[in-house]
């Protein structure tokens, strides 16, 4: 057994792992947070995408072992205070959502591209979410719904937002 230590959405989580424990089996059986899906087990579909660092990864393909003292975010960490991140806002908006199984790690990863490029074209949001498989083939308003978020964080202040 392991010690590892990981900071998800702010909140330390700590367990005496078997080294070879998935991360996103930590996320979802130690940390109880089971918003990140688990899809192909491979890297290929993305429904495991966690921020780690700031940086999107692919959860099922790392050892919690390896991630040790990490910050992590899930999709569980986007809303604050009662109130939708701005790229929740834009998939509820802009029907980003359908099935909703690759949801949450397209949100992760439109969240991490804001943060670097506030103000991306089209063909850099659709590079961007090139790792995540979306099954209803519904790219077209998830690439609406990642452009409406980005226009809310460029804003002085957002106002109206749904709350949670």
């Amino acid at each position: 057994m392991t010690h590892v230590t990981l900071t998800i959405n702010g909140e330390a989580h700590q367990a005496e792992v078997e080294p070879r424990l998935l991360l996103v089996h930590f996320i979802r059986e130690v940390a109880n947070l089971t918003g990140t899906h688990i899809g192909c087990d491979t890297t290929s579909c993305g429904a495991c995408t966690v921020l780690i660092n700031g940086t999107p990864a692919k959860s099922c393909t790392l050892l919690a072992v390896q991630v040790n003292g990490a910050e992590i975010q899930t999709v569980e960490g986007l809303e604050q205070n009662g109130q939708l991140h701005p790229i929740q806002q834009g998939f509820f908006e802009e029907h980003g959502l359908q099935c909703g199984f690759c949801t949450p790690g397209m949100m992760l990863v439109g969240k991490a591209l804001l943060e670097q490029n506030p103000n991306p074209s089209e063909a850099e949001i659709r590079r961007a979410i090139s790792g995540n498989l979306c099954r209803c083939t519904g790219y077209v308003n998830i690439v609406k719904a990642i452009d409406s978020a980005g226009k809310k964080m460029r804003e002085p202040a957002a106002t109206g937002a749904p709350t949670a």
